[in-house]
């Protein structure tokens, strides 16, 4: 099926056969009834002979490699199409039945918040044809995960493809190579310095309960700094590489559109040229959001953090954000003195009940918050920074770093020029990462409705890449995404929240079954002995009990929620499969098997052990 708003479907036949006859004039009324979602376009031949030389000695279903299109013999010949252009993004359908049978599913009902019964991406024609005169049939503007995972996926379609990726140096001078956000300043360098954390953590704890004797001095964070560097620039080359080998165009130079077909690309000597593509696919992600208080030049944000030369001493992270408390996390567990500053709650988009108890762990383990205050100044003393906050307090900090958010870095790419509609934050307004230029695209941050996660963005833009060179139809699911915070107790979620639960479905429509337990892990350890971990299932009470969202906080929440994603987002998960399941013993996952009293009966919900 086409990707487009409008469905040209092509039907070829003779004119005296029943069965093209019957299929002609029940996807005419469909083009009837729906005259912007369908068209109909009829290659009728005036007898079966004529018909098989078009579709059998000429070839045509030849078009159609890997489909049961190329042994197809019978009339009518359905098939797909971008346009009216009967080999332009092709297709196959089927004979007579498949296509009465696209006809019923059309016309049924859509369900499950579905945006049609087949969660088809309804997308504006933009106009590409394969035999176009541009330089490419793709120029993706930014080398971010979300922009080299759709240039790679189009280029395996047969797209000429370019990357456009420079980087411009962060206020305090840091810069980085080819990879985005996620490489070089985010995923990577923060889980490697979590797991350095959990490590030092470990041998704090636990080493003696084990018969382990350490002596744990403070983490050398230039070694720590340097080594994680220098698997990153291998990292960057590996990309490049990569590019080359999937026959993609890599570009070290920055974007400006003159028109909906050309950019202006400026090297990193200033030297000027332009380069034309059909489609454009804007990927540039976004830039931590500063402080807008006097001396906000002298803090740093998550963009200098992980390559910062010296030891960053006693710090002040500012923001509740995911990457305020990761970093908190493991500066803290490496041996920092960290205090978060806190404006309002942590975590706004989690659910709440889970971010408060990984509050409790972090503030446990030695972090400070301080609640219900900002920076209003900043003031360097000596080495240090005096920082003055709302509530008319101060203290002195080694470092302080910024994470109060994100913003979208499309400010030049020259969007006004073709009139790319932005929402006041510059988020690229989309229906299906199309922008209101049909042949203008984004992936990730950028997005006005953008999740800010790095798998997020590399699934959708190979989808996108499908739909566009491709011939799927399928959009991205936003909602069934599993996500993982990396403080020092982990955090991992899929689906709805409580409070997005409870906003959607009413408070008495759902089921919230909650389970405490004692990891096996940390069971020997007295320094664990304070400490819960903590799961929480989401269960609409409605018939069959489909599971609405699971959360976990506790060791190794990823890997511990991954498989529950696929469930999730594949199989219409409900709570019986959950509890017919039989649990891989002793895990800390097992026990999300084993969750059964519910909040609302107010009984005790710590695990009995095994």
């Amino acid at each position: 099926m086409s990707s487009t708003s409008q469905q040209f479907v092509h039907i070829a036949g003779w004119s005296s056969c029943g069965f093209y006859r019957r299929a002609t004039t029940v996807l005419s009324s469909l083009a009837l009834l729906f005259p912007t979602r369908v068209k109909i376009v009829e290659h009728e031949f005036s007898c079966r002979t004529e018909y098989r030389d078009w579709l059998i000695e000429n070839k045509f279903r030849d078009n159609f490699p890997g489909t049961k299109a190329v042994s197809h013999s019978s009339s009518p010949f359905t098939w797909f199409s971008n346009s009216e252009s009967e080999k332009d993004n092709i297709e196959y359908l089927g004979g007579c039945d498949d296509t009465l049978g696209w006809c019923r599913t059309f016309c049924s009902p859509a369900s499950n918040d579905k945006k049609s019964e087949e969660d088809v991406a309804m997308m504006v024609a933009d106009g590409h044809s394969k035999d176009n005169s541009y330089d490419y049939d793709l120029i993706v503007i930014g080398g971010g995960s979300g922009g080299l995972a759709a240039s790679k996926e189009a280029a395996s379609l047969g797209a000429k493809v370019a990357v456009l990726d420079f980087v411009k140096p962060s206020p305090m001078g840091t810069k980085w190579g080819l990879g985005g956000t996620c490489v070089n300043v985010g995923c990577i360098p923060k889980k490697l310095m979590h797991y350095g954390a959990i490590v030092h953590e470990s041998m704090r704890c636990d080493s003696q309960h084990f018969g382990i004797q350490s002596k744990v001095e403070k983490c050398e964070w230039e070694v720590m700094r340097e080594n994680i560097q220098n698997f990153i620039r291998g990292l960057n080359f590996k990309y490049r590489v990569n590019l080359r080998e999937n026959d993609v165009t890599y570009l070290n130079k920055l974007g400006r559109f003159i028109d909906k077909h050309t950019i202006e690309v400026t090297d990193k000597k200033g030297n000027k040229s332009t380069l034309t593509s059909s489609r454009f696919l804007i990927a540039v992600g976004g830039r931590p959001t500063p402080l807008s208080c006097e001396g906000a030049e002298l803090a740093i944000s998550s963009d200098d953090i992980f390559s910062l030369e010296k030891d960053p001493g006693k710090v002040l992270c500012v923001g509740a954000s995911y990457v305020s408390l990761e970093c908190a996390g493991f500066l803290s567990s490496l041996g920092h003195d960290t205090t978060v500053a806190v404006r309002s709650i942590l975590l706004r988009k989690y659910d709440q009940e889970c971010a408060s108890k990984i509050k409790t762990y972090m503030e446990d383990c030695g972090v400070v918050f301080k609640k219900n205050v900002v920076p209003t100044r900043l003031v360097k003393e000596g080495e240090s920074i005096r920082v003055h906050f709302s509530d008319e307090s101060s203290d002195v900090y080694d470092t302080v770093l910024v994470a109060i958010g994100r913003k979208v870095d499309t400010a030049n790419l020259g969007l006004e020029n073709v009139g790319v509609a932005c929402d006041e934050k510059g988020a690229i307004i989309n229906e299906y990462e199309q922008s209101n230029v049909p042949n203008i695209y984004a992936v990730g941050d950028v997005l006005n409705n953008a999740m800010e996660f790095t798998p997020i963005a590399i699934q959708s833009g190979k989808l996108l890449s499908k739909r566009l060179f491709g011939t799927s139809r399928q959009p991205f699911d936003y909602k069934n995404v599993c996500l993982t915070v990396f403080t020092p107790i982990e955090y991992g979620c899929v689906g709805y929240t409580e409070g997005e639960a409870t906003e959607k479905f009413g408070k008495d429509n759902i089921e919230i079954y909650v389970n405490n337990f004692k990891p096996l892990e940390w069971s020997l350890s007295d320094a664990r002995a304070t400490h819960d971990a903590f799961i929480k299932i989401i269960v609409e009470k409605l018939a069959p009990n489909t599971v609405l969202g699971i959360h976990y906080v506790g060791p190794n929440a990823g890997e511990v929620m991954q498989g529950y994603g696929v469930s999730m987002k594949n199989s219409g998960l409900t709570f019986d499969m959950l509890k017919e399941t039989v649990a891989i013993h002793p895990t800390s996952s097992e026990n999300i098997l084993q969750a059964s009293v519910t909040k609302s009966s107010g009984k005790d919900a710590s695990a009995d052990g095994c």
